[in-house]
């Protein structure tokens, strides 16, 4: 089975957000760690916290091509935005963009009409983009139904910055009203760090299990997020893959990774 993890970070500089570890994270702390866990692979999305991240994630891809490819960002307030993104994927293991919305990245752009050139833009380039989504998931739709060739993710089973607990979950009503949209995956990352129980973290299963009822093993992917998950790497491999019942075979396969890298056009091994 090909284990992808769906999004990791690097950094060198700079001041994170928690829960994220507060020292860098590099590519070869991270390879230590997939192998030791058993991950095949893992897409970085550089952070606006670094600016240079988006070079650090090019070197790493640099270093080890089999083992990482990025979705990155720039800054989307860019006059230049248009040209870029359709230039976007000429760097090596540049497969697409994902943003998350902070004092430069304003929430409201999605809404208020400032990133409208940003979806046909991405659409024409055949560039996935994933969305620190959960604060306006019905905008998320509307882009989707708009601009039906172009392929969203929606980050962290769309559970908003700082949450933990039941309350975490609160917007999986309307995360689950978009699996109608056959080009809106799920990214199912960071759910350890959500949760107030330990290891294998039942409180989460209901809501992993309700997510892939509704958007099926193409279009929900594993992931970590590790460098906030307050359990080890080889732990958020287990937990999808000994501790669900109902999450086996080919269905497990895509999940774990295979459905990704065919979401985002990572090419598969062999």
């Amino acid at each position: 089975m090909l284990i992808v993890d769906g999004q990791i970070h690097l950094w060198e500089k700079g001041d994170p957000s928690p829960p994220h570890r507060q020292e860098p994270y590099s590519a070869e702390q991270a390879i230590a760690a997939m192998d030791e866990a058993g991950v095949d692979r893992a897409l970085i999305h550089p952070v606006l916290w670094d600016p240079d991240s988006n070079e650090l994630a090019l070197d790493a891809v640099r270093k080890y091509p089999d083992r990482f490819a990025i979705m990155g960002w720039f800054y989307l307030d860019d006059p230049n935005g248009p040209d870029v993104v359709a230039n976007w994927k000429e760097r090596p293991g540049m497969l697409g963009l994902r943003f998350y919305f902070n004092e430069r990245h304003k929430r409201e752009w999605m809404t208020d009409g400032s990133l409208d050139w940003l979806w046909p833009a991405a659409e024409r380039a055949g560039v996935p983009v994933a969305l620190a989504a959960a604060l306006f998931l019905p905008a998320v739709g509307r882009i989707a139904e708009r601009h039906p060739g172009l392929k969203l993710i929606v980050d962290h089973m769309a559970v908003p910055p700082g949450s933990r607990g039941q309350s975490a979950w609160r917007f999986q009503p309307e995360l689950l009203a978009l699996a109608k949209y056959p080009n809106i995956a799920v990214k199912a990352t960071g759910q350890p760090g959500y949760a107030e129980d330990a290891y294998p973290f039942r409180s989460f299963h209901e809501h992993l299990h309700r997510t892939f009822d509704a958007f099926g093993p193409t279009r929900m992917f594993w992931g970590t997020d590790i460098t906030r998950m307050p359990c080890s790497w080889h732990q958020c491999v287990s937990v999808f893959t000994e501790e669900l019942p109902w999450l086996k075979g080919r269905d497990l396969d895509l999940v774990m990774g295979e459905a990704l890298c065919n979401w985002v056009g990572w090419r598969l091994p062999g």
